[in-house]
């Protein structure tokens, strides 16, 4: 991940949350521009900065890395409750996920 990815990704998550970039800027303690100065690569967030911002987009920092995934906290609320299910179950959400992907 470089740093336009790393702005991209941001934007993203921000988005899908819903929120502002001055917003989330100043929830995180931060001033209003910093969100907007981070995405339009004008500036970088120290590492406390990238922990800040996992937390407020409630996702692990791994799970921020992840491009794979457009939205990990849906992704991982998901795989909690398939842990709780029997061998049968996954089998057919197995079949269904298949399913989805082909089409």
């Amino acid at each position: 991940m470089d740093e336009k990815d790393f702005a991209m990704r941001l934007a993203r998550l921000r988005e899908k949350k819903g929120v502002s970039a001055r917003d989330m800027s100043l929830s995180i303690g931060q001033n209003p521009e910093y969100i907007n100065n981070i995405e339009t690569g004008k500036s970088k967030p120290s590492l406390d900065g990238i922990f800040y911002i996992c937390e407020y987009l409630g996702v692990s920092p791994s799970q921020f890395f992840d491009m794979g995934s457009p939205n990990p906290s849906k992704l991982d609320s998901i795989i909690e409750d398939m842990k709780k299910l029997n061998d049968q179950q996954l089998d057919t959400i197995s079949v269904l996920v298949k399913g989805l992907i082909k089409k």
